[in-house]
């Protein structure tokens, strides 16, 4: 079969591999959809970032050259020995962080928190830009019938979206700011949107990453046209209760934290490649809190529920479509070069 596999910075290569078996504990899935994340695109033009190049990761044993892509959806085709909660034919969706189960934060059931963490599609164990992914029982679950492919495709990025608002102190009827308006930010607002957030700020420059917020139910604020942190104070009176940072763009590090009231809390769920400063004393003196989000955990289910109700809406959210054979001129290079993209999903051929 044919897929997308990382050998080093900014190369990245169609390869012909064998296909996936299912041996014991594991189905066979052929994908349906699989969505370019902003980690494959760090990965892209600045890896290795999660992806084993040395060594092997020591839960896959395996190192580059990695399949990519771990926001996917299929249908099983094949059970392994042992499955009992799947049979064929069955709609899925990976949650694609393996885990040893042993450390500190594993027995914690803090298992995206793991010394070993790694994700199918970065640290081996086959990748969604594929034509077939064979997973572990465990990291499988049903999508219900309600529910396309394409949404299926979404759940996993929503489900860093809902980590991060559940991991916040957000309350009920709380206000809240994301900034930047790329996939994760625009999930975001879903995510606070069914958190019962009384208000949401959406900053971001591109016009069509605006509009995509503002249909969202957002209220947009153009950084061109205000001081986002003076109109963030100004239109609620001292601040939002949580700010959600969502560019890894080190200035709008502070922006966010700075637009929080006092007693606020910023909640930084990028990853960044460069180190972003903070001065202390606009924490300290504010009594501020700081707190970040890796991946996330026991949400799967919860997302899923919530696409029932209609929340994180591919229709509004997924901007083009295309095949395996131009994931990298019509995928990858199109994110870095045309802002207007929001969530690009991949159709294995």
């Amino acid at each position: 079969m044919k897929a997308l596999r990382w050998h080093g910075q900014k190369d990245l290569r169609l390869d012909t591999i064998e296909e996936p078996v299912a041996t014991g504990g594991k189905v066979k899935i052929k994908v349906e959809w699989c969505g370019i994340c902003g980690s494959d695109l760090h990965e892209y033009t600045a890896g290795p970032i999660f992806i084993p190049e040395s060594a092997p990761h020591p839960l896959t044993g395996e190192k580059a050259p990695i399949v990519m892509g771990h926001e996917f959806s299929g249908q099983i085709v094949e059970i392994g020995e042992g499955v009992t909660k799947f049979g064929v034919g069955d709609r899925v969706v990976v949650e694609p962080i393996f885990a040893c189960g042993k450390c500190e934060a594993c027995k914690q059931g803090k298992y995206n928190l793991c010394s070993d963490m790694g994700f199918l599609g970065l640290a081996g164990g086959g990748g969604g830009f594929s034509g077939y992914v064979a997973a572990d029982e465990a990291m499988v679950h049903k999508i219900p019938d309600s529910v396309s492919f394409e949404q299926g495709a979404l759940v996993e990025p929503s489900a860093v979206a809902l980590h991060a608002v559940r991991s916040s102190k957000l309350k009920v009827g709380d206000k809240a700011a994301v900034f930047g308006m790329g996939p994760i930010g625009l999930l975001v607002i879903e995510a606070l949107k069914a958190s019962g957030a009384s208000e949401i700020y959406a900053v971001e420059l591109s016009p069509e990453r605006k509009q995509k917020a503002a249909e969202l139910g957002a209220i947009v604020i153009d950084p061109k046209e205000f001081d986002a942190v003076k109109e963030i104070h100004k239109r609620t009176q001292g601040g939002v209760d949580v700010a959600y940072e969502v560019t890894g763009v080190p200035p709008v590090l502070t922006q966010a934290l700075e637009s929080t009231k006092m007693g606020g809390e910023l909640m930084i769920v990028s990853i960044f490649e460069k180190e972003a400063p903070i001065h202390p004393n606009n924490v300290v003196l504010m009594e501020r809190t700081v707190k970040g989000i890796i991946g996330y955990r026991d949400v799967f289910p919860a997302v899923l529920s919530l696409m029932e109700q209609g929340y994180f809406p591919a229709e509004k959210l997924v901007t083009k479509r295309i095949s395996l054979g131009d994931v990298l001129s019509e995928g990858f290079e199109t994110l870095l070069k045309e802002k207007n993209q929001v969530k690009i999903l991949v159709k294995p051929e």
